[in-house]
């Protein structure tokens, strides 16, 4: 049985918690990528901001690979903790400069992107994922 007030942690819990964190905050992420993804693919005049003062595309494109190519690596865990450091950097724009004078709940969901990002640089991919494959393989 699990003791509400217990402060000791087991390890396989939270690898699993981190598991299903890891794999739902992914999957929500690609999904908001793959459509910026397709504004690049169609070839048309991209309408996108530029907070960075670096272009329209390069400012797509850096969203993109964000959204899509570091969450891929966060949904299977690899490089999770370098994986959010765009996806950190993206909501930080998002939340602060795109939506900065927006009201709260307009910033809602990125600030809970950016704590789940957070919460993944600080503890890593867990036991059940590829980093934990790759870190098992060089302790031999």
């Amino acid at each position: 049985m699990i003791n509400l007030f217990e402060i000791k942690r087991n390890e396989n819990y939270l690898s699993i918690i981190i598991l299903i964190i890891r794999i739902a905050i992914a999957t929500l992420m690609i999904s908001h990528g793959l459509s910026k993804l397709n504004m690049i693919l169609a070839g048309g005049k991209i309408d996108f901001p530029d907070p960075l003062g670096v272009g329209n595309t390069a400012s797509l494109a850096l969203t993109v690979f964000a959204e899509v190519l570091c969450s891929f690596f966060i949904f299977i865990g690899l490089a999770t903790r370098l994986a959010t450091l765009p996806l950190i950097i993206t909501m930080l724009v998002a939340v602060f400069v795109i939506h900065g004078a927006d009201p709260i709940d307009v910033k809602e969901m990125g600030i809970l992107y950016l704590l789940f990002y957070v919460l993944l640089l600080v503890t890593g991919s867990g036991k059940f994922s590829v980093d934990n494959l790759i870190s098992k393989k060089n302790r031999y």
